[in-house]
């Protein structure tokens, strides 16, 4: 229950950074959240600082009210071990994921048309970045948020729920159902699904947080690339 607690408690400080990020300019000019005019570094902020800090959050409470000695309680509670195999074996789940989500994420695009996008590629719609801001913007989606996300949901919520005594394949199920819900985009809540399970699968097979942030990341590279590429002005 403690854990539980942790990730709910990291959830609220993630609405809550985002919250206070946006409303200085919420106060300074209410019309850039009604027409997605918000400046790049807001933007940038939105991306980095909630997840972030949720995740600092989830660590510190893990490590003061998860199971067990105190020497080590964050490692072995989110389940993080660096290992070579655990890394290669992060690559292939996210390699093989590809094949799963890749079409799907064609199909669905195909099916509801230009409501397909994501929140991330619809706040930064039309805006324009210098080469090393749009860099900035590329290596927090590619690296940084997939870290945060799998800390909260493959970590805490996951070891919350084996807490309990879950079967793993129900683990499994409910952290992915979470995590895309979670992301607050009601119309693309099923792509996610689909997107959430090659990493999933990861946590099932391998017992190590590692592999699911890689596999993560790797999901992440294509969306990290054509938002860099786009907001460079490459792509239109």
């Amino acid at each position: 229950m403690r854990m539980l607690g942790v990730f709910v408690v990291a959830e609220l400080v993630m609405l809550l950074a985002a919250f206070l990020v946006l409303v200085p300019f919420a106060i300074a000019d209410p019309t850039l959240l009604d027409d997605n005019r918000l400046p790049p570094w807001p933007l940038i902020a939105l991306l980095v600082v909630p997840t972030s800090l949720a995740a600092v959050v989830a660590a510190a409470g893990t490590a003061l009210f998860g199971g067990g000695p105190r020497a080590g309680r964050v490692r072995r509670e989110l389940a993080f071990a660096w290992h070579w195999r655990d890394l290669r074996n992060g690559l292939a789940f996210g390699a093989g994921g590809l094949l799963l989500t890749i079409p799907a994420a064609a199909l669905w695009s195909a099916w509801v048309g230009n409501d397909a996008g994501s929140a991330v590629g619809d706040a930064f719609e039309g805006t324009k970045l210098g080469p090393a801001v749009a860099l900035i913007a590329f290596l927090i989606v590619w690296l940084v948020a997939p870290l945060g996300e799998e800390v909260l949901f493959r970590g805490v919520l996951w070891r919350a729920l084996e807490h309990w005594r879950w079967n793993r394949w129900v683990v499994f199920a409910v952290t992915t159902v979470v995590f895309s819900v979670a992301h607050l985009e009601l119309l693309r809540t099923p792509l996610l699904i689909v997107l959430s399970v090659p990493i999933g699968l990861a946590r099932v097979f391998t017992g190590n947080l590692l592999t699911c942030v890689v596999a993560h990341q790797v999901n992440n590279f294509l969306p990290a690339v054509a938002l860099l590429l786009t907001t460079m002005g490459a792509l239109p």
